[in-house]
């Protein structure tokens, strides 16, 4: 079946250019049916510059750009004909199948969340990234877009996160821990203990509390956290990730023997780069809307859109929805769930 993705010309970083190359890429690479929205004069130059043929891609006009720094909730009500709430209005429409966009996070949830609806019986929809660990992937949920949520928000992004788990990443029951500072169910604020509670009790394959540290060693597959924490510690991990680099050449930088060993660890070190390159592992899912939503980093190239593309594609190949919706009914209607919800 060809999916139709909508994907966002104006935003990022690097928009029109990028969002159009990897448009290109996903075409030839396997084919997808790409929906582009945005300015058409930025459109007809970044084709001309890429020499890229616009006959092979439908387009739809969008007359107004979402800032990145632009607040959500006021830009998504005021600018109508932007390319987001325009993709968004085509999904509800089910005039695209997915909607992809690397621009203003705040403004896609926002408008996803406000024009879309959430699947029903989730209370709040997450973003989930998926981060290497040495042991394979781990899906990190939410890195924000709830950034004061309830136990139950917690624990319903525990429940679609296994069940993404499962089904795009191929793994049956996954690991699921609640980030927190320390391995005691006694540790962290009270909603992160009632939301330990709520796990505890659940058929989800719970292993408690983990650290921050024990994110990139693979101990769970799905590391559950509020929007807040969960995009620092992303933040943090890519300033790691882009320092450790820089740390290395200032250090053997004048070192003979230094410069010899990189030489010889050169195949080694791209490979580590590859592993821990965002671009590899597309764009962040939207969990919890009704519709397949994803969200590119604003720095994305073209290789990090045409695996967004790609995982859009994933998700609906695998009827994720359908299945987050009858996971989240059977484990919340469970009675230990029930009583531990009641007030």
């Amino acid at each position: 079946m060809s999916y139709r993705i909508g994907l966002d010309i104006s935003g990022g970083d690097f928009a029109p250019f990028e969002p159009l190359k990897g448009a290109e890429l996903a075409r030839k690479e396997f084919g997808a049916a790409v929906v582009l929205i945005g300015l058409k004069e930025d459109l007809e130059k970044a084709a001309k510059k890429e020499n890229i043929d616009l006959r092979n891609f439908t387009f739809i006009e969008a007359k107004e750009k979402i800032g990145m720094a632009e607040p959500p909730a006021y830009s998504v009500r005021r600018k109508k004909e932007s390319s987001i709430v325009i993709g968004r209005n085509l999904l509800k429409e089910r005039e695209i199948d997915a909607f992809v966009s690397c621009g203003n996070t705040g403004a896609v949830v926002c408008a996803a969340t406000l024009g879309i609806g959430l699947i029903e019986g989730v209370e709040r929809p997450g973003i989930g990234v998926l981060l290497p660990t040495l042991k394979g992937i781990c899906l990190l949920i939410d890195v924000g877009a709830n950034i004061d949520p309830k136990p139950l928000h917690l624990f319903q992004y525990g429940i679609m996160a296994s069940e993404y788990y499962s089904l795009v990443l191929n793994k049956s029951n996954p690991a699921v821990g609640l980030l927190n500072i320390g391995e005691e169910s006694s540790k962290g604020p009270d909603f992160v203990k009632d939301t330990y509670q709520l796990f505890s009790n659940s058929s989800l394959n719970f292993t408690g509390n983990s650290e921050a540290k024990d994110i990139f060693l693979g101990k769970c597959d799905c590391i559950i956290c509020d929007g807040y924490v969960g995009n620092v510690a992303l933040k943090v991990s890519e300033g790691l990730s882009e320092a450790m680099g820089k740390f290395l050449l200032e250090n053997v930088k004048g070192d003979f023997l230094g410069s010899l060993g990189l030489f010889f660890l050169k195949k080694a070190l791209k490979r580590i780069r590859k592993i821990t390159d965002y671009a590899e592992y597309g764009g962040a899912p939207l969990l919890g809307v009704d519709g397949v939503i994803i969200i590119g980093h604003g720095r994305s190239k073209s290789y990090a859109i045409k695996n967004a593309i790609k995982v859009a594609i994933q998700e609906l190949s695998r009827d994720l929805n359908i299945k987050i919706k009858r996971r989240i009914n059977e484990i919340c209607q469970d009675s230990r769930i029930r009583e531990i919800l009641a007030p």
